[in-house]
């Protein structure tokens, strides 16, 4: 990774003030490795040892103060049971990976990142929904696209298919329940849509058990010609429901980014899909580094420090940070174009393909490589559209997925 833009001197000012606070003895942080500029961060209010989130084991955390994961660590008794954590954070959306209640029970403090990735995912959504598009000649203007699970990520993912033109139908019983508002549908309106894609935790049990949700039931309801797509947990979609409805022709076109038992994943089923990608779709480095810094603050708090650093101190400059755009007539083509100059879906798909030349011992390792090695990938808000020609649907498309879209008339003018 590039270097930070935070100055060695700020943290070791923050460092100064707040490493000693436990009476001359200095807190232990253990932590994922892959949570970006972790040791950098948190190094300001302890000792950080990063490991492999799979390396975390009891013997890793047994003398430790503060644990910090991502989801592929499950933290539960069998890891923790008499060690010395008191705080765990994950820098992630979801929780399914931490027996919270355990954690209460032990009187460990825990936080998590709701939100942070969530725009990531959108964005993925959007890139993925854009390529389908153009490999089927499908308009997504009028098309319709049902959601299920219309949290932090579906919630996003609606608005931006929404500025694509598109139809949303949107599903979430918790939501409903709590909110009583119709726009949440029942699971059964949702299966005429042209595309479907899924936002939903993954739980076991309960009236809204997510487990297998898209099992073969749910496959065979689809409407015929439905492109399909999962960001969300793997074991929300039966593995072989899914090979059986592509094999039989029931989909135009499946876009995977998480898989069942992770990290070894079905290549069989990678080979049949549209787009697979290595559980990447939270990946931006805005969505990492937000997370990173929420439990940041959140360990700050629980321990009664200051929070000195913030999202900007870690942030680079983005390489995309202007693009220039001739638009001769509103064109989904020159949409896909500039989503593609931000972030290319295809290539994670292209590095996850290779998975099939490894050996089988070898496939997990690097499903975990292409994670942890994952290249720097900024959100659209970074990036400054100028649009040559004003065309009302692609600037409102542009605006409304996250870019910032200006005139080259008013461009030029803020240049003179």
């Amino acid at each position: 990774m590039r270097a930070i833009p935070t100055s060695c001197r700020k943290i070791a000012a923050i460092a100064s003030s707040n490493r000693g606070f436990f009476a001359g003895m200095v807190m232990k942080i253990v932590a994922d490795e892959n949570i970006p500029y972790v040791q950098q961060c948190f190094s300001s209010i302890g000792d950080v040892y990063a490991l492999s989130g799979r390396a975390i084991g009891r013997e890793a955390v047994a003398d430790a103060d503060v644990l910090l994961v991502r989801s592929i660590t499950r933290v539960n008794a069998d890891l923790l049971a008499g060690s010395k954590v008191r705080f765990v954070g994950t820098a992630t959306i979801g929780v399914d990976h931490i027996d919270v209640d355990f954690l209460n029970r032990s009187n460990i403090g825990f936080a998590s990142a709701p939100g942070s990735n969530a725009n990531s995912a959108a964005e993925y959504v959007v890139a993925a929904v854009l390529e389908i598009a153009h490999d089927h000649q499908i308009q997504l203007r009028g098309a319709s696209i049902g959601i299920i699970g219309v949290g932090n990520v579906g919630s996003r993912a609606a608005k931006k298919c929404t500025a694509l033109g598109m139809k949303t139908k949107l599903n979430d019983p918790p939501l409903q329940r709590q909110a009583g508002n119709p726009k949440y549908l029942g699971i059964e309106e949702l299966f005429d849509c042209d595309f479907i894609t899924l936002h939903t935790p993954l739980t076991f049990q309960g009236p809204d058990k997510t487990f297998h949700l898209a099992d073969h039931k749910f496959f065979q309801s689809l409407k015929p010609g439905c492109a399909f797509l999962n960001a969300s947990r793997g074991a929300v979609v039966d593995s072989d429901a899914l090979k059986a409805a592509i094999r039989a022709k029931k989909l135009k076109a499946v876009v995977l980014d998480v898989w069942e038992n992770e990290p070894n994943i079905d290549v069989e089923l990678l080979q049949m899909v549209d787009i697979g990608t290595p559980h990447v779709a939270g990946y931006s480095l805005d969505g990492k580094i937000g997370g990173m810094i929420m439990i940041y603050k959140a360990t700050c708090k629980y321990f009664g420090l200051e929070a000195e650093l913030g999202v900007a101190d870690f942030l680079p400059e983005p390489d995309a940070a202007e693009l220039e755009l001739d638009v001769q007539v509103d064109s989904q083509e020159e949409l896909r174009d500039v989503v593609r100059k931000v972030y290319d879906i295809r290539e994670d798909g292209r590095r996850l393909r290779q998975v099939k030349d490894k050996p089988a011992e070898k496939r997990a390792a690097y499903f975990d490589s292409l994670r942890k090695n994952y290249p720097i990938r900024r959100e659209f808000h970074n990036t400054r559209v100028v649009l040559a020609g004003r065309r009302k649907e692609i600037e409102g498309a542009l605006d409304g997925i996250g870019f910032r879209v200006i005139d080259e008339q008013d461009a030029r003018q803020k240049t003179r």
